[in-house]
């Protein structure tokens, strides 16, 4: 119990008594690199691998892992062994409902009250503006991710149990079945779910879960309560956005790759392709599995694939990118701005100008950071294609995991980029830019000045 409340406390004593006080997205991001370091000096333990991996191959999976990512140097299916596999889901569950929510989880089980600066943490892991009901929201979260896990595990298994056989069919159900809904697209299957691309009960099961794990606990919260309260803008505005995307990712998919022999082209049915193109319009917004070969896409289809990337899920929830509000938010500004309106509306409700404010630094600073690691290399890395090295970097800064097939290729240097990439990901660029500068109250106000944009 004690464990707990320091990991919880953000402030510490050294053994000089003096304060050292950690900001919650601190707290975040050295939890989240600790527990990869654990990750990986589990997976160098002989039983957890088929054969030898280097110290830098079991970093950048248990990184991966815990970032719910999805990209990976070894053959997750081949080179680890069960205990291996284990180690790997059991970094996607923590990373996916975050190990700030699981630790005041264990809080609050054990019967204890958490402090105003142990919910300040836990609110910042989950991306909520006020500290409501915090505890209540952690159980919904503990609960509704185990019973859609379950239920995933069990139509999967439907499935793969009589092919497979019971074994090794309810481990590869239950291990897609988190993986899928921690938006972690790790598989123990050769080429994702490549073999699957026209079967509609996967396709189904595993879109679902990583669309709902994708939405944000938040909204699934209050779509649990809808019979009670009216849903907040917010909430509608992410199922809309959602709904839109979704849709017209997919048809831009089917008239870009129809004709593509070595995607939709080459699938025989019309039906097939139809699941196809649906699989790989949604996978993207941090899934990473795929069903078809991702290095296969037209340039126009890597490119839709890679803004869907940037923009990730919905706040608080197992998804990343700058998230699907920010998107919104900017597109919302946008049109204000050229309609002549000084603030962007959303099922009449005004946006404040803080929220503006937020969502272009999210969009700015993560636009910064994949331009440096893109940067960097392009400088390490110049035995490797530019889009193929663009577009990792997008998936590594959105925890997607989707590859043009060159992470096994990457040097050690672009290895540890694409880590460190992959860490600051998962925290967030508004908890980055919260690390660089905390915010201060100005003690002088200065004249307003008019700047030409544009």
């Amino acid at each position: 119990m004690k464990n707990y409340s320091r990991l919880l406390n953000p402030t510490r004593r050294t053994s000089r008594g003096l304060i050292i006080r950690l900001r919650p997205p601190e707290i975040l991001l050295i939890g989240f690199t600790l527990l990869a370091l654990l990750g990986m000096l589990l997976l160098k333990l002989p039983a957890m691998t088929t054969a030898p991996i280097s110290w830098l191959e079991a970093l950048f999976t248990a990184a991966s892992a815990i970032t719910v990512t999805g990209l990976s140097v070894i053959s997750v299916a081949h080179e680890l062994s069960f205990y291996g596999q284990l180690v790997v889901i059991v970094l996607i569950q923590i990373g996916g409902l975050g190990f700030m929510t699981l630790a005041a989880l264990t809080v609050l089980l054990l019967g204890r009250r958490m402090p105003l600066n142990q919910q300040n943490l836990v609110r910042e892991s989950l991306n909520q503006s006020s500290l409501g009901q915090i505890g209540r929201l952690v159980r919904i979260i503990a609960l509704f991710a185990i019973i859609v896990e379950l239920i995933g595990t069990a139509l999967l298994a439907l499935d793969w149990v009589p092919t497979l056989g019971w074994r090794h069919g309810l481990w590869a159900s239950l291990f897609l079945s988190i993986s899928a809904f921690n938006n972690a697209g790790f598989s123990i299957f050769d080429n994702s779910l490549s073999g699957d691309v026209g079967d509609p009960l996967v396709n189904l099961v595993i879109t679902g879960q990583f669309i709902i794990g994708g939405l944000g606990f938040a909204v699934i919260g209050e779509l649990r309560q809808r019979h009670k309260h009216r849903m907040s803008a917010q909430t509608r505005l992410i199922l809309s956005a959602t709904l839109i995307i979704n849709l017209v990712s997919m048809l831009l998919l089917l008239l870009l790759e129809w004709n593509n022999p070595a995607t939709l082209g080459g699938l025989p049915h019309w039906d097939d392709r139809l699941w196809a193109a649906w699989f790989q319009a949604v996978t993207p917004r941090t899934a990473g599995f795929h069903t078809l070969d991702t290095g296969a896409l037209t340039m126009p289809s890597t490119l839709l694939t890679m803004l869907l990337m940037f923009i990730g899920g919905g706040p608080s929830s197992t998804a990343s990118g700058i998230k699907i509000t920010t998107f919104v938010v900017l597109l919302l500004t946008a049109r204000a701005f050229l309609q002549g309106r000084n603030e962007p509306v959303a099922f009449q409700r005004r946006m404040s100008p803080e929220t503006v404010t937020k969502a272009v630094a999210v969009a700015m600073a993560s636009m910064l950071l994949i331009f440096l690691v893109l940067f960097l290399l392009t400088v390490t890395q110049q035995h490797l294609d530019f889009m193929d090295l663009a577009f990792e970097t997008v998936s590594a800064f959105g925890t997607v995991g989707l590859s043009r097939g060159i992470t096994d290729q990457l040097t050690p240097d672009g290895q540890l980029l694409l880590i460190v990439t992959m860490l600051l990901g998962r925290v967030g660029p508004l908890s980055l830019g919260y690390l660089v500068a905390s915010r201060r109250v100005p003690g002088t106000r200065f004249a307003t000045e008019h700047v030409q944009i544009g």
